[in-house]
């Protein structure tokens, strides 16, 4: 047998000509030292296990295990080996083990870009249920949407909930809801008193939220744009909670989607009617990225946000104070 000269260094040794079945056996043989229990331990017989000891020699110019009087004994070498190849090891099974994913024991940071209004209808039912399956979870919420497929596709951040009729290649979409629009008004409000008509609709005052901040808003401009309203110049209100309280205490007509519209109802005098033209409805969806979809962290996310979803949808039945578009209150 030759002498026990140490490890060959790393560059000696080129990993793409090494079987990883070999560490294994490797490791057998120095915990083990008999190649008939290493052999049983990998599942080897004792002549192929003999050959793999040989193939181990010859790739370590080393010996690895010599016999003396005493029994089998490691070289050098094989002691050293012995150090630093079970924590190897260990660290490539756990890459290659499938992750498990406890949210309840689980750190982790994680943003979804949303307008306002849907973050309205989702989060209501959503944070509560990320508080109680997964408390250390850092959820951020961005409400602006502009360069957010980008986003998603650097990392930036994690979802995206809005209006994509298609993803683009490379995202996918999973649709969370439908929602039309309706017309919010004070109570007592003037029109009310009068059969409710598209000439009425169009010769009140308007609000409407900022066109362009949020998705599907500047369609309500555009559209209501081509009504030829008496007023041209609608009162555009910055962002969508400020809308509705500025309609309780005014004679202006609010367009918004029929979930916000049940929300703001149920917290100001405000009355919800249908609309008396016709507005396209909509469907909200969640997007991501193909980076992150097979993450065990993300698809659990998708799960809740959607389970949020539905569980919004269900709670926000039709209201008894929708006034439909053809009748008077």
């Amino acid at each position: 047998m030759s002498t026990s000269t140490g490890p060959a260094s790393a560059g000696g040794i080129n990993l793409a000509s090494v079987d990883l079945n070999l560490l294994v056996a490797l490791e057998a043989l120095l915990e083990q030292r008999s190649v008939t229990y290493a052999g049983q331990r990998v599942g080897l017989s004792q002549p192929a296990m003999s050959r793999t000891l040989a193939r181990l020699r010859d790739i370590f110019k080393d010996d690895l295990l010599v016999r003396t009087t005493t029994g089998v004994i490691l070289t050098t070498c094989g002691e050293q080996l012995l150090r630093k190849l079970p924590p190897a090891l260990a660290m490539i099974r756990e890459i290659l083990t499938p992750r498990s994913f406890k949210p309840e024991a689980t750190r982790l940071k994680m943003s979804v870009a949303m307008p306002e209004h849907q973050a309205l209808v989702l989060l209501p039912q959503l944070m509560p249920r990320l508080r109680a399956t997964a408390p250390d979870l850092d959820f951020v919420v961005h409400s602006l949407l502009a360069g957010s497929l980008k986003g998603l596709e650097n990392g930036e951040i994690d979802f995206v909930v809005g209006q994509v009729d298609d993803a683009p290649p490379g995202f996918f979409r999973r649709s969370l809801y439908t929602d039309r629009f309706v017309c919010l008004l004070r109570r007592g409000h003037p029109a009310l008193r009068h059969t409710w008509t598209a000439d009425r609709f169009s010769a009140l005052r308007h609000a409407v939220i900022a066109p362009g901040s949020e998705e599907r808003f500047g369609h309500v401009y555009d559209a209501l744009s081509k009504l030829n309203l008496p007023d041209r110049d609608p009162l555009i209100v910055p962002n969508t909670m400020a809308a509705p309280m500025i309609v309780a205490q005014t004679d202006l007509v609010l367009t918004v989607p029929y979930r916000v519209a049940l929300q703001a109802s149920s917290m100001l005098p405000l009355i919800v009617k249908e609309l008396p033209v016709e507005f396209p409805s909509y469907e909200v969806s969640l997007i991501w990225h193909e980076r992150c979809h097979r993450s065990v962290e993300h698809s659990w996310l998708r799960a809740e946000i959607a389970a949020a979803s539905v569980a919004a949808v269900r709670t926000m039945v039709q209201s008894d104070g929708l006034i439909p578009s053809s009748s008077a209150a």
